[in-house]
């Protein structure tokens, strides 16, 4: 059999599934609907579904014990300012109105303003909380109160000055498109405990972040283990009603069918996308019980909408997410990233800082407490922080800030590390890092060594050469840990 003959049979057999998938009627709600509806009467599984080596989402094991088992990923798109949340600066506060130090923008590229713009004190007063009497702003009242149960990074670093980029690199290792996500290299790693949830969930309020997709994807790894967007008002996932005029039995037929084209392609091919495919198949049937149920908050009891402060459970909010993030965890759920982009603060600074927290605080805070109150939270991963920092110097007249990527905060709970800990400083402006300088790639690899991985050996070998999160850098901070 000659090449040609060959590519011809390949592209024969290609159609014959695209027409099936096409033409016959068959869609995820279709497979959805046919699964529920015979899950009582049908026969023994398929040799398809029976086969566990070809499901790419089986639980693995990590390098070592790990300390966390799950991640919920906080992640406050556009940037929360550092001065008004986390890092107090008096000297600062003295200081507004004056430029700053010549010696202080030697090679200092900020991503709009000029760099010798006047000095801007903080808006907001800090005060000490907890046993611990860490240092936060009277906008977090809520936060104050779990303080003793964080760990906080006042000295994050990172490389970009923009948004899109900067996101990109928190979430993937890389300023580039294309990169897999941290969610991803840990349903990789780890693969997932539900059967009837994906194992990454995204779930957004505010605006969709800059980066987009790309914040959750998969790039080359299989697509099975790419972020899941669950949407707040109507079905979760698109597509997943039933279509018209589709009975059991002909859904029946219709998913035997596509099993069997599936797993041949599988077995002559060896393509992992086709495993995603048919994992993604079984998914969807079981998603059409599971995500409604999931959604649906009214089960839960008052002190605990109260908790979060939630007044209607059917409003798509951060609140709610925050929620819908403890519930999906308790489904086996892996990874739960939630983006909030609406910290952005150029200018109105004072008053746009004051509802943000307004709208995240309580219900941040919240889910540390209900985590913890239901011993989730110990082997829980909670992070919570943006792309970079604002600058120390105004902008947009005399209430904003612009992109700062020297220094900013982020914090963590749960998953081994230290309670009511604070890593880093920076100095008296918070412009510059002074103290255990904690880059993007060294937080990445100190979370993934939480979830018990040496981030040098969780690899995927692409392209010729094996990639990981952390490219070829990064260092797991050992000293967050208790």
């Amino acid at each position: 059999m000659n090449f040609s003959t060959e590519l011809r049979l390949a592209h024969a057999r290609q159609l014959s599934r695209r027409w099936f998938l096409r033409d016959c009627g068959v869609g995820l709600a279709g497979i959805a609907a046919h699964s529920l509806l015979a899950k009582d009467s049908a026969p023994a599984p398929s040799a398809l579904t029976a086969k566990t080596s070809s499901n790419p989402l089986a639980v693995k094991a990590p390098h070592f014990t790990p300390k966390a088992k799950r991640v919920i990923y906080m992640f406050q798109a556009g940037a929360p300012s550092h001065l008004e949340l986390f890092d107090p600066k008096p000297e600062l506060t003295k200081r507004d109105g004056q430029l700053p130090p010549a010696e202080l923008l030697k090679d200092y590229r900020a991503a709009f303003i000029k760099p010798n713009s006047a000095l801007l004190g903080p808006k907001f007063k800090f005060a000490q909380h907890g046993q611990s009497g860490i240092e936060l702003s009277e906008l977090l009242p809520y936060t104050s109160k779990i303080v003793d149960d964080l760990c906080l990074v006042r000295s994050m670093q990172t490389d970009a000055v923009n948004h899109a980029p900067a996101q990109i690199l928190m979430n993937t290792g890389s300023q580039q498109f294309g990169r897999p996500s941290f969610g991803s290299w840990t349903l990789y790693g780890l693969g997932s405990e539900g059967a009837e949830l994906p194992g990454y969930v995204v779930l957004t309020s505010a605006k969709g972040t800059s980066g987009g997709a790309s914040n959750y994807g998969c790039g080359f790894l299989p697509t099975v283990y790419g972020g899941i967007p669950f949407r707040g008002t109507g079905d979760p996932v698109l597509y997943l009603s039933n279509p018209k005029g589709i009975d059991a039995p002909a859904q029946r037929a219709s998913l035997d069918t596509l099993h069997r084209l599936n797993d041949l392609a599988l077995a002559e091919a060896g393509d992992p996308e086709i495993a995603a495919r048919i994992a993604s198949y079984e998914m969807a049937y079981q998603l059409q019980t599971s995500a409604p149920e999931l959604m649906d908050l009214s089960s839960e009891p008052p002190h605990i909408l109260e908790l979060y402060g939630i007044k209607d459970v059917k409003e798509s909010n951060y609140a709610r997410n925050c929620l819908l993030a403890r519930r999906l965890i308790e489904r086996g759920v892996r990874f739960v990233q939630l983006f909030h982009e609406a910290w952005d603060q150029h200018g109105n600074l004072t008053k746009d800082v004051q509802k943000n927290c307004v709208d995240t605080d309580r219900a941040s805070a919240a889910l540390v407490t209900d985590l913890k109150q239901r011993g989730l939270l110990d082997d829980t991963l909670v992070v919570w922080g943006g792309e970079f920092g604002r600058t120390p110097m105004v902008q947009g007249g005399n209430d904003g800030r612009d992109h700062h990527n020297r220094c900013f905060t982020m914090w963590l709970a749960g998953g081994g590390l230290k309670r009511g800990h604070v890593h880093g400083a920076t100095d008296d402006l918070g412009f510059n890092v002074t103290q255990n300088p904690m880059h993007v790639h060294d937080l990445n690899a100190t979370l993934l060594h939480a979830l018990g991985f040496d981030h040098t050996r969780l690899t995927y070998r692409f392209q010729g050469r094996d990639y990981r999160l952390t490219d070829v850098h990064g260092e797991a901070v050992r000293a967050l840990f208790a």
